[in-house]
């Protein structure tokens, strides 16, 4: 009989009323879920419970010791930065993540914010609004610049399973792709060294971790290398991006334009150079590119699926 007690110590920020929880309600015995968890309550409320689930909330070294029941932590999410990994190994804790669950949901939002940023999008959809076209002398307004992507270059920094759909999607519009090599990297023969990519490149996404060696990849320096009038998309990690480097290049015209889903402080709750009412040609949406109902339902699945499997011994998407 399974009588496994699971803990999810912040299903709101995964389900917002329109998944399917029968998988996981199905790999306990049972299920409590919580919308949300004040670091300061995560002990008591993982209390007798041999699994944990977390989006974003923290579980620590205190957390796993005052719990000696617990032996899996079930991360709904790639990123395993809010779990002390190395505590969950000391005390013997598994630790499973999810994986390529957002793919096409983050792949669909990178080129809509690239097709966004090429056809002036917004600026159309605020003249619009201010009534310019409803005092337009012709039929049309033509007032801020369209781009075609056909025969056009994309830049692509990462070129891992997301890369990769990214580049598909790319080549459908007719762009050409070249790889760019990762700071921190074995060199390749098909990556291009930052130096060379950047200057060829009608517009470059993003889609690789950030760490030590990523951390401010894109800079002053970098983005004076692109063209005049590139397009750049951050749909990876905030950080990648030197902010108050990518505001100077697009206040001083530089750039084109250019689109992020992230931030380095998620929320923003302390003001960001990006969210300035003074920065021309910027799109910023709140991370939520990876959001789709059907990428939400997969981690139900795959957190499903990683319980079920170490239970029997095959445990899959182990992290820690």
């Amino acid at each position: 009989m399974n009588n496994r007690r699971a803990v999810f110590l912040d299903h709101a920020s995964l389900d917002l009323g329109d998944l399917d929880l029968a998988p996981l309600r199905q790999a306990f015995g049972e299920l409590h879920l919580h919308p949300q968890t004040a670091a300061e309550d995560v002990p008591g409320r993982l209390h007798g419970a041999q699994v944990a689930i977390s989006n974003k909330v923290r579980i620590d070294a205190a957390a796993m010791a005052a719990n000696p029941e617990l032996k899996l932590i079930l991360v709904a999410a790639t990123g395993t930065n809010n779990i002390d990994l190395e505590a969950a190994r000391a005390q013997g804790i598994a630790v499973c993540n999810c994986q390529a669950y957002g793919t096409p949901s983050v792949a669909q939002h990178t080129l809509m914010l690239l097709l966004a940023l090429a056809t002036s999008l917004p600026d159309y959809q605020t003249a619009v609004r201010a009534g310019r076209w409803q005092q337009a002398s012709q039929f049309c307004l033509l007032d801020f610049p369209i781009m075609e992507l056909e025969g056009k270059t994309l830049g692509l920094l990462g070129h891992g399973e997301l890369g990769g759909a990214v580049a598909r999607l790319a080549e459908a519009f007719g762009m050409r792709v070249l790889l760019g090599q990762l700071p921190g990297r074995p060199a390749r023969a098909d990556r291009l060294p930052l130096a060379e990519l950047l200057p060829q490149v009608d517009a470059l996404t993003l889609h690789c971790p950030l760490n030590e060696q990523t951390r401010d990849m894109i800079g002053a320096a970098e983005l004076a290398l692109m063209k005049p009038g590139a397009l750049l998309v951050n749909t990876a990690r905030g950080g990648l991006v030197n902010e108050e480097a990518l505001a100077a290049a697009l206040r001083n015209g530089h750039l084109g334009g250019a689109a992020t889903d992230v931030l380095t402080q998620e929320p923003p709750q302390n003001g960001n150079p990006l969210l300035a009412a003074d920065i021309p040609r910027l799109i910023v949406t709140p991370h939520s590119a990876w959001g789709s109902r059907e990428a939400r339902q997969r981690i139900v699945g795959q957190l499903a699926e990683n319980a079920r499997c170490f239970f029997d011994g095959t445990p899959r998407r182990v992290v820690g």
